[in-house]
């Protein structure tokens, strides 16, 4: 039984789904697609987005193609929780830039009866599992790996390089910034530099 017929037969299973992969691969666009799906279904939704996270917009998750959706900033995983409230999918994007507590938040509201969907990149810049990611993909009773295209082979791209020599694990940023790269262009690019 998945959660929509969950929902229709009154029954609330919560569960952990995660969107994952490296940038520019349209993992905010996934998450804003099964919000969508969600909100047809008459569900109602409740966004969250680390706080920092002000690149496009301060209250709004938005793609990199710039669609969007209301969201609510916060500082810590443990708000989500007090700000759920009878929500009956919650939604997390940019989920590496929160603490370890992330898994337990999301954790407890699955087990409340909440679809949570987390977007978040599972490798931060120099190739190494970021943040509550990895350990989210763990608990999670769906992943799902999302590709960007190469920019210099056209091959599937799963890692983020960095263009500049910034070595700030969190760094904010877009193309200027970021480039997604194959296996095997990525360790080219980081020979060059």
């Amino acid at each position: 039984m998945d959660f929509l017929e969950n929902i229709q037969t009154g029954i609330r299973r919560g569960s952990v789904e995660v969107i994952t992969g490296s940038m520019f691969s349209g993992k905010t666009e996934e998450l804003l697609r099964r919000l969508k799906r969600a909100q047809i279904a008459g569900l109602k939704v409740m966004v969250f987005k680390p706080a920092l996270e002000r690149r496009y917009s301060e209250t709004c998750v938005v793609s990199h193609d710039e669609r969007s959706v209301v969201s609510t900033p916060v500082g810590n995983a443990s708000s989500m929780l007090l700000l759920a409230g009878d929500a009956d999918v919650v939604a997390i994007d940019e989920a590496q830039f929160f603490d370890n507590s992330l898994t337990h938040a999301c954790t407890a509201l699955a087990a409340s009866g909440i679809r949570v969907i987390v977007a978040g990149l599972d490798m931060d810049f120099t190739g190494k599992p970021f943040g509550p990611v990895p350990a989210l993909m763990a608990i999670a009773e769906q992943v799902t790996k999302v590709h960007a295209i190469c920019m210099r082979c056209g091959s599937l791209a799963q890692f983020s390089f960095r263009k500049t020599d910034d070595s700030r694990v969190a760094l904010l940023g877009g193309k200027d910034i970021y480039e997604p790269l194959c296996r095997s262009c990525y360790n080219k690019a980081l020979n060059e530099k």
